[in-house]
């Protein structure tokens, strides 16, 4: 059934129809089209559109199909239909007859796919905060769980300073926050109803805007018909908080690789999130997290094609904006697999605290210690580390740690060099001395992670 076919006397060609049908893909908004649909019969019930009967009987025959679509046994399989619109409208007029004719009545598909998608990308926002919290948990669990392991920070991707294990995944901690407050404060500027908008213009019939908005949990209708038939800033914004969290979830995964590796070692993968190869019977690949980062092109790739396709489309509705699904429906899916995955992996991680330590203490990390050691017995900064700099190059020429070289070597350097020096080269000290809010010492650490254990206890 087409829901535009009065004017027209042929039928739409097989390849028109290959490029212009939605139902493959927009089925997905089964629910969300359905209870939009049930609070516009009511709407058109109290504008004297429908009898109370009338009504009554379309409430009823969409909550059936509601409790189909929610358990996914609608079914598309056979249909011929467009969309999902014309989908539920010819079930219920194969059900109803021509009650089911005038559920339509002073409604447009403009309006009508404008409140089914902003209910799907609510509900998905709501089970996307909970994916994100559960990564943040499993962060928060394994710095928990291996609080005392120390390993090398990397600037350049070169040993700079040693960092606490908990340190690195509080890092990811912040980014995951801020992830989470994207997502709720574009649900403010999501939760606005367009239903009554009609195709353009608004409509004729006398639709109590802010009751149909409040139905269906929106905090209000959309205040101009024009904008709210073709505004998509919402998808936008959505694929924007898709591409910057994966970004993030690639930039983890792509430590947690090198961290995997032969080279570094620090860490061991679980088996579930890892797998073999065909021809090297030794190879364990980190292939969830490979997929993480791989996966983050395809969703970034979503949002620059929204961007190209809405750059150019004139008030109000036009069918390029159904472009806007498949890429949000793929990019959310992603984000969603992603996310769940990648609590399997950090909940998989086994640490090699050895391994990381000694790496900690390779790479001359404690240097600065030196030239903040000279400063404090008064020399320049600026001499302190051009001093640090040359006992680094003496210490290289014997393929030693700056701690192992004898005192008087060290003086050569600076005659205020004294015993005490070797208590500040030593690893611990490296990281504790930072005690100062957001660093990597014990207690800042230790504050920053007790606030978020908190956090998950309350939640």
């Amino acid at each position: 059934m087409s829901l535009w076919g009065g004017r027209f006397q042929d039928g739409s060609s097989a390849m028109f129809r290959r490029v212009n049908d939605s139902l493959p893909f927009d089925r997905a908004l089964a629910s969300q089209d359905i209870r939009g649909s049930i609070a516009w019969s009511k709407a058109i019930f109290k504008a004297g559109v429908l009898s109370q009967d009338e009504q009554q009987q379309l409430e009823s025959a969409l909550q059936a199909l509601l409790v189909k679509a929610e358990a996914g046994t609608l079914d598309f399989d056979a249909s011929s239909e467009e969309d999902i619109h014309s989908f539920v409208e010819a079930t219920l007029i194969e059900q109803l007859g021509d009650i089911g004719r005038k559920l339509h009545t002073g409604r447009s598909r403009n309006d009508q796919v404008a409140t089914d998608f902003r209910l799907w990308c609510r509900d998905h926002v709501d089970l996307l905060i909970t994916d994100l919290e559960n990564v943040k948990a499993s962060l928060v669990n394994t710095a928990n769980t291996n609080k005392t392991v120390i390993l090398p920070g990397y600037t350049h991707l070169q040993r700079a300073q040693p960092v606490r294990y908990p340190h690195w995944c509080l890092a990811y901690v912040e980014m995951f926050k801020r992830d989470i407050s994207r997502l709720q404060d574009l649900k403010v500027r999501l939760n606005k109803c367009p239903l009554g908008s009609g195709a353009l213009a608004g409509t004729t019939y006398p639709i109590d805007r802010h009751e149909i908005a409040s139905d269906l949990g929106f905090d209000s209708p959309c205040l101009n018909s024009l904008d709210a038939v073709s505004d998509r800033d919402f998808v936008l914004e959505i694929l924007f908080a898709a591409s910057t969290s994966m970004m993030h979830m690639s930039r983890m995964a792509e430590d947690l690789i090198f961290f995997n590796s032969g080279e570094a070692g620090f860490i061991t993968l679980g088996d579930q999130v890892t797998s073999g190869s065909s021809l090297m019977p030794q190879k364990k690949n980190p292939d969830a997290l490979e997929l993480i980062r791989g996966k983050c092109g395809r969703v970034f790739g979503s949002l620059q094609g929204m961007l190209v396709t809405m750059k150019g489309l004139p008030l109000a509705y036009n069918k390029d904006m159904q472009e806007d699904k498949e890429g949000v429906l793929d990019a959310v899916t992603n984000w969603h697999i992603c996310l769940c995955i990648a609590v399997e992996v950090l909940d998989s991680i086994q640490l090699d605290a050895q391994r990381c330590a000694k790496a900690a203490r390779e790479g001359y990390a404690n240097a600065t210690e030196l030239a903040d050691y000279l400063v404090d017995k008064g020399i320049p900064f600026r001499t302190a580390h051009d001093i640090s700099g040359q006992v680094v190059l003496a210490a290289l020429e014997q393929k030693v740690a700056i701690e192992d070289l004898e005192l008087a070597e060290l003086k050569k350097y600076s005659d205020l060099i004294e015993d005490d020096v070797y208590e500040i080269l030593q690893l611990d000290y490296l990281v504790n001395k930072r005690n100062i809010l957001g660093g990597t010492g014990i207690e800042p650490v230790q504050a920053a992670l007790d606030a978020e254990l908190a956090a998950i206890a309350k939640s």
